[in-house]
């Protein structure tokens, strides 16, 4: 689970320089560390996405295995040998945890008003779907690495975790929630963007 969890807090810090490669993004209370403004220590920013989802999907995620396993009576579930149900794990489990994280946040994020916490959750819930059923990829991506002529890759934690989270935390947050280059930012980073272009950098 810890492993799970440290993966996936590397993935979504990664899938930013996919989604944003030239902006700068708000880290929080981490700003300090790379010399910008913080607006923020916590809440509303790329520091609380990246652990507050992990969180989620980690114990989705081993908790969607271990209900497959039981369900198809094996304790070696896998795309290997469940292609069909591990895709609709994949995408279940991703699309589960992202609402559990919606949901905690309306709640616990301050910056949401009593009154719209639950407004928060409807809005973000065609955003998670439309955004999980791009994760349907997933298990394929080791497959194709393995494909390329690099299994050692593909059959380790580079190929076989890291790289497939990262790209789908890319799509999920790409297609779910439009954000990609200037698109998507939190007020800070949208300052950030903009003093950039007026600087003409």
């Amino acid at each position: 689970m810890i492993q799970t969890f440290a993966t996936y807090c590397l993935a979504d810090a990664l899938s930013n320089f996919i989604q944003h490669p030239t902006q700068k993004m708000d880290y929080g209370a981490v700003n300090q560390l790379l010399g910008r403004e913080v607006d923020s220590q916590f809440w509303g920013t790329r520091t609380q996405h990246i652990f507050g989802v992990a969180a989620c999907l980690a114990a989705t995620d081993h908790g969607s295995q271990a209900l497959f396993s039981k369900f198809l009576g094996t304790k070696n579930f896998s795309f290997a040998r469940h292609p069909a149900a591990f895709v609709g794990h994949t995408v279940g489990f991703i699309g589960i945890g992202v609402m559990i994280y919606v949901g905690v946040d309306a709640v616990a994020n301050p910056s949401h008003k009593a009154g719209e916490r639950l407004v928060h959750v409807k809005s973000e819930t065609y955003n998670t779907i439309r955004g999980s059923c791009t994760s349907w990829f997933e298990p394929y991506v080791p497959v194709a690495i393995a494909q390329a002529g690099l299994p050692k890759i593909a059959n380790g934690w580079l190929g076989g975790a890291l790289i497939p989270a990262t790209l789908a935390y890319a799509t999920v947050k790409g297609v779910g929630w439009d954000d990609w280059g200037d698109s998507g930012l939190n007020e800070l980073e949208q300052k950030w963007a903009e003093e950039k272009r007026k600087a003409g950098q």
